[in-house]
């Protein structure tokens, strides 16, 4: 089964950028729609970025739009999210999770998950 890891968190002040990377174990991964996730403390889990197996389709949520960038490198098994302009509001537990088969867009079941990597943004 393929298995996701998660790495790029950190520390940053607002307005810096950090490049979280969600690599795969398999190449089967290149078959999968990725998307990545944040739950800061006390809310609940949302979408922030959602990627198709070919890198064609990409969804972001709103408040991203403009600031972050997901992309894909399947000769990598690696999905990344270059985030931009990070504000405080942004520090969260980044999750990257992946599904094979799904129906409509984005998906909105996911079958693998990530451990997840701490993204803190401090004022």
């Amino acid at each position: 089964q393929v298995q996701l890891v998660e790495s790029g968190g950190g520390l940053v002040q607002a307005g810096g950028s950090l490049r979280l990377s969600c690599a795969a174990s398999e190449r089967a991964f290149s078959n999968y729609a990725v998307g990545w996730f944040r739950q800061a403390p006390g809310k609940e889990r949302e979408s922030v970025a959602t990627i198709n197996w070919s890198g064609g389709r990409l969804t972001y949520t709103d408040s991203v739009k403009g600031r972050f960038v997901i992309s894909r490198d399947n000769a990598k098994n690696t999905v990344y999210l270059q985030m931009n302009s990070l504000k405080p509001e942004d520090t969260a537990v980044y999750y990257c999770a992946a599904v094979r088969f799904f129906e409509g867009w984005p998906p909105t079941k996911y079958t693998l998950w990530g451990q997840g990597t701490q993204v803190t943004v401090s004022s």
